[in-house]
């Protein structure tokens, strides 16, 4: 990992047998991976994130001559390829953690990640992704990571993700730590100064941030109880904020800024008391700001951007000046960083 090496992977790797964790990210390795690689039975993590491998498709179908791999992070490579959508990508059953990030892939999310049975945390994020998310995805029944932000998906909010259970639950996958496998051979880096050790140490979060998405935030998005960030930002969102967010009291991200979201902000919000990072900036929001629980804690900046909300603070100019100063700045937002340097 950032070691400046150049070149494509010397074959000579693919003879240690017992290899289980391989790291190569932050490069500049090119080219194709070879059919060796298929040969690293016992290999559990692999991370090639941000070099500069070609020919996504044919990754994939080597990659998956591996049978032990539980965490597998590709991202920041493939750049403007298109993602595949081939069937007989298959096997994969094993694993657990997939970053196809910042590869800016063409197509659809594909429907062979449905066949990943024991997936917990799928990183699609910054890639050029279009049409609706589909509702397959709410049989992925381990899944409890997942960012598709920075795309172009279109539609609705699919009512199926309020179904899915391991976001329903509050309880994580393995809490009894019985399964070796959900240990990382080698951490997995959310970002800079994040890092896990364990899969279910992640938090549990959906980020369908900067898309294309319309209609209303489905209020049976209070069904995700365990939930710790939700991220709708940067959307076409109408309608009001449900009351029902009030309901996801594990959360400690909420973005919901850059929508075209009306009404007051439920008063319901106040029962959120792990809230660290809340925005509903630049909506269509009014009324007043709710102003118990972890509200006195947030900055002007959380609500700007909507009139009728503005209007509402300037009858007491004491509002932003409170906020201002009981706001400390949230580190836990960029979770999409696992694409460059996972």
């Amino acid at each position: 990992m950032d070691n400046n090496f150049t070149g494509t992977v010397p074959e000579s790797l693919y003879s240690c047998n017992d290899l289980i964790a391989l790291r190569l990210s932050s490069n500049g390795f090119h080219g194709q991976l070879s059919l060796g690689i298929g040969r690293l039975k016992s290999l559990r993590f692999l991370s090639l994130t941000n070099n500069s491998f070609t020919n996504v498709t044919n990754a994939l179908q080597v990659l998956k001559s591996a049978p032990s791999l539980t965490t597998l992070l590709i991202g920041a490579n493939f750049r403007g390829e298109a993602m595949p959508e081939d069937e007989t990508i298959d096997g994969y059953r094993s694993l657990q953690v997939l970053s196809l990030a910042d590869c800016s892939l063409s197509g659809e999310i594909p429907r062979w990640v449905s066949g990943l049975e024991n997936l917990r945390e799928l990183f699609l994020s910054s890639n050029r992704l279009t049409s609706p998310i589909p509702a397959w995805v709410s049989g992925l029944s381990l899944l409890f990571v997942l960012d598709v932000s920075n795309n172009s998906l279109a539609g609705e909010i699919p009512t199926a993700l309020a179904d899915l259970p391991m976001l329903r639950s509050e309880t994580t996958v393995d809490d009894d730590g019985s399964s070796s496998q959900a240990t990382f051979p080698l951490p997995v880096y959310m970002a800079a100064s994040l890092q896990y050790h364990r899969a279910n140490y992640c938090p549990k979060l959906l980020n369908l941030g900067d898309n294309g998405l319309t209609g209303a935030v489905p209020p049976e998005i209070g069904h995700l109880k365990g939930l710790t960030q939700l991220n709708l930002s940067l959307n076409s969102l109408r309608g009001e904020v449900p009351q029902a967010v009030g309901n996801l009291t594990n959360l400690e991200v909420l973005d919901l800024s850059s929508n075209r979201l009306t009404g007051e902000i439920p008063r319901a919000l106040e029962s959120l008391h792990f809230l660290s990072y809340f925005n509903v900036s630049k909506n269509d929001l009014d009324g007043p700001v709710p102003a118990g629980g972890q509200f006195c804690t947030f900055p002007s900046s959380s609500f700007a951007g909507n009139p009728g909300i503005e209007a509402a603070a300037g009858a007491d100019p004491a509002l932003g000046a409170t906020r201002e100063r009981g706001w400390h700045h949230n580190r836990t937002v960029g979770m999409d960083a696992i694409g460059r340097s996972g």
